[in-house]
């Protein structure tokens, strides 16, 4: 695949651990990592901090073009050169994040910027409608999924690592209703394209999932 851009698209529900892997994955491979979820979270970090009900489809997609988010290779993320790679990742904003996500607006802003960055970079994109609608000739797709609880728990460890404040009902709460408004909206939606090799993650450990991606990919890409 020498001197040829390889796109790898990860989707799949919240919390199945996409940001995470395909971080390991890009730096494996020496690609770069495209968190698109930072991107809707972005947004729907702005629209709350300008008071902006993240329900109101007219008002949030009134201003998502007043919005710059850079995605550092660090994974820092900024909006409008605020560091907001905390801020982005509060129970608050989880809560809104679904409601952003499914505004056709501001979707069609977001993966124009997602579909340009991949015609020019090898990159490891992850998110929910990567393969389906982002990059939907990528050369790799894989679609990971893991039980409700798994997803939780799994939530609730990383806020407790960040001091985030949460309780392990209230994130299974919201990884059900997230998972309900993400595959229900209008407008590319949340669902497996019919060429993804599903990963269901719920009894492996992060090393494990990495091997089974990996040898996913390589019989993809013929190494």
């Amino acid at each position: 695949m020498e001197n040829k851009l390889v796109r790898i698209a990860i989707d799949g529900p919240a919390a199945a651990g996409k940001s995470t892997i395909a971080k390991i994955i890009a730096k494996k491979l020496g690609y770069t990592y495209m968190d698109t979820g930072a991107m809707y979270r972005c947004v729907t970090w702005y629209c709350m901090n300008k008071g902006i009900n993240c329900q109101d489809q007219k008002a949030c997609e009134a201003v998502v073009n007043d919005i710059k988010i850079d995605l550092k290779p660090d994974n820092t993320v900024l909006c409008n050169g605020t560091d907001v790679t905390r801020a982005i990742r509060t129970p608050d904003v989880n809560a809104n994040v679904s409601y952003i996500a499914a505004m056709k607006g501001i979707r069609l802003v977001l993966s124009g910027l997602q579909k340009e960055f991949a015609k020019t970079h090898s990159v490891v994109m992850d998110g929910r409608d990567i393969g389906t609608y982002v990059i939907p000739d990528a050369e790799v797709k894989i679609f990971m999924i893991a039980s409700v609880e798994c997803r939780a728990q799994r939530r609730y460890k990383e806020n407790m690592e960040k001091n985030i404040p949460c309780t392990i009902e209230d994130i299974r709460e919201d990884v059900k209703k997230r998972d309900y408004i993400d595959s229900h909206r209008d407008f590319a939606p949340l669902k497996k394209a019919d060429d993804a090799i599903e990963l269901d993650t719920s009894p492996l450990t992060i090393p494990q999932v990495v091997d089974a991606m990996m040898k996913i990919i390589n019989q993809k890409l013929g190494a």
